[in-house]
């Protein structure tokens, strides 16, 4: 059964021009700086709030021996959005796309409905972390309720930016990168993390006297990076430049470019994550709660009472202050400043994941300014009633439960892009090699057992009430059993058809298992790329 492109509403991305391949040149800088825009926009998601908050809590509880994870994470981010990638430039059409016309209704709806979820926790994170940056920068006038309703309004500013070009959008984050570089870079400086200290955490797997905290929190930053819209996002942003996927040498010419920029643009939001751990690694070395309160008292900090306890802990809020206490308060407002760009840059890219994936899973198309007042209501009603009612502590600890449910998000991204992307019939030559599988299909399981123990820690920590507990399990056992819907899925679109013998599976399959229509256009032999 064919693909039916017709009933396909393309989606309106502003095509840019790109030098066409050049015979016998191996690398081009004009050519680079042509394709460099959508891995830029891409990486913001691996600086979002959420990211800052888990990195100053590797940091504060664990020092510099989670580095090397943070590192390996970003790394495993690049395979990924490779494929991402990839996808996007040979077969024209983006993640949500693809499985618009490959699911059959109901799976794809419950896909859908997943990855809406991650939106809308990551856009409540953008929220919560724009919220707490206008709170430090204003020592509290500017309630956090009022912070909250702020984004409302800076989203749609956002929006305006769009109808001047493409260029100028990504001239803009890419500002808003480098004010992220400058003011976390800063810290770093002011700081002087031990550079032995750092070079050791980076490059020796370890993690000598690492408890369950350490490791919940080592755990969690595969969860905090690797972010399942953003697989979704890269496929659509490639699209924004004209690529001919019928001509083989100039999709592999893309594919390549692409590729490079996407990891110089990961390279610098791994320099920003690292300056946050090692901050906080070497900065909260101190004895005791009084010993920081002290400091606080002396260089006039605002916010000082949030350290006149008994325990010493840090969040995105905290993490401000403390570094005022420490470092003196041009530390605070700095931290403040980065924070807001953190969350002002992450903003427009949740945006245009939702127009992408909503247009895609559902073939629908809404205006870009409903879908934007529908999702930020929805990020916004939780997140205002915890910040009018319980208030700033509760407020970040959010943020740590958002980035527990990004994880339970990533196999709804990750199966997906590796269920496309080694399907030849959909890749064509550029169908994913043995090493790219295997690779992608380990951090898949690692991912879902990685999940697995996160509800464990949890459900630990709740009431001992027997409806909770067959509420966990009963979530459990569906999520777990569309994962697996998932996994069969892949492995069938991949090749292994005996699985098709399995009663009342066939129908599952949707178009995928018998479809002799390449989605690469002309582009049909069956080589194998890793």
């Amino acid at each position: 059964m064919g693909i039916n492109m017709t009933a396909l509403l393309p989606i309106s991305v502003t095509r840019i021009q790109v030098p066409k391949p050049t015979s016998g040149e191996m690398f081009s800088f004009r050519k680079l700086w042509a394709f460099t825009g959508p891995g830029f926009l891409m990486s913001i998601a691996y600086l979002d709030p959420g990211n800052i908050e888990s990195d100053l809590q590797a940091g504060s509880v664990a020092g510099f021996r989670l580095l090397w994870i943070l590192m390996s994470a970003t790394i495993l981010g690049l395979l990924m959005q490779r494929l991402s990638a990839r996808l996007g430039v040979v077969t024209g059409m983006h993640l949500a796309e693809i499985c618009y016309t490959q699911y059959p209704k109901v799976p794809r709806l419950v896909l859908w409905i997943m990855v809406e979820i991650a939106i809308i926790g990551s856009d409540m994170q953008e929220v919560i972390g724009t919220a707490i940056a206008f709170y430090l920068l204003s020592d509290g006038k500017i309630p956090l309720y009022a912070g909250v309703i702020i984004t409302i309004a800076d989203t749609f500013t956002f929006l305006l930016l769009d109808k001047y070009g493409l260029r100028k959008l990504e001239a803009f984050f890419g500002f808003l990168i480098t004010a992220m570089a400058i003011t976390f870079g800063y810290q770093y400086v002011i700081v002087k993390p031990d550079q032995g200290e750092v070079i050791k955490g980076l490059f020796v797997p370890y993690c000598d006297g690492c408890g369950p905290k350490q490791i919940l929190q080592a755990v969690g930053i595969i969860g905090a990076i690797i972010m399942p819209h953003n697989i979704y996002l890269h496929s659509a942003l490639v699209k924004s430049r004209e690529v001919d996927k019928t001509d083989k040498q100039e999709v592999k010419e893309a594919n390549k470019y692409f590729f490079i920029e996407a990891a110089i643009a990961l390279f610098v939001s791994f320099i920003i994550n690292l300056f946050v751990t090692a901050v906080f690694a070497e900065g909260f070395n101190v004895q005791n709660s009084t010993e920081v309160y002290s400091n606080c008292l002396l260089n006039d900090i605002p916010h000082a009472d949030v350290f006149n306890t008994s325990s010493l802990d840090v969040d995105i809020f905290k993490g401000g202050v403390f570094l005022g206490c420490q470092f003196g308060l041009a530390a605070m407002y700095i931290w403040a400043v980065g924070i807001l760009a953190a969350g002002q840059s992450s903003t427009m890219t949740g945006t245009y994941t939702g127009q992408f994936v909503m247009e895609g899973f559902l073939n629908l198309k809404w205006k870009r300014w409903q879908r934007v007042l529908l999702t930020r209501s929805i990020a916004i009603l939780p997140t205002i009633l915890v910040a009018v009612f319980s208030g700033i502590n509760d407020l970040t600890r959010m943020n740590d439960l958002l980035n527990v449910l990004m994880s339970l998000q990533l196999p709804f991204a990750l199966i997906p892009i590796l269920s496309f992307t080694s399907a030849t019939f959909i890749m064509g030559e550029f169908v994913n090699g043995i090493v790219m599988r295997v690779i992608a299909s380990l951090l898949t399981l690692t991912v879902i057992a990685i999940n697995i123990y996160f509800v464990v820690v949890y459900v630990q920590d709740l009431p001992h009430h027997w409806w909770i507990f067959l509420s966990i399990a009963i979530i459990v056992f569906l999520y777990l059993l569309f994962v697996l819907y998932l996994t069969w899925f892949c492995l069938v679109i991949m090749g292994c058809d005996f699985l098709l013998k399995i009663p009342l599976t066939r129908p599952l399959v949707g178009r995928s298992a018998h479809n002799p229509y390449s989605l690469a256009g002309d582009i049909h032999s069956t080589e194998q790329i890793v």
